[in-house]
């Protein structure tokens, strides 16, 4: 089986990209912090409100998911969209 931490940031880069109007510029690194996985996900800047959605429900749900299969690999993932 591949590396989980690597499916998860495909999976974010592939979920940012379908929001985009400029799926060029997403791109997602991961970083290890305190035996916890960070996505840093970064989009153009007229398109940070698409990732964010109404009261950041888009957001939210992209962590939630996170979340899931974060208790699937036993694994804590983080989403951080920088500006």
């Amino acid at each position: 089986m591949s590396e989980p931490t690597g499916d998860m940031r495909v999976l974010i880069e592939q979920i940012a990209k379908a929001l985009v109007d400029d799926p060029t510029q997403v791109s997602v690194n991961q970083v290890e912090e305190d035996g916890e996985s960070v996505l840093e996900l970064t989009v153009a800047p007229n398109d940070l409100g698409r990732v964010i959605g109404k009261q950041g429900r888009t957001a939210r749900a992209m962590r939630n998911l996170l979340g899931a299969a974060g208790l699937k690999f036993n694994k804590r993932f983080a989403l951080e969209i920088l500006e």
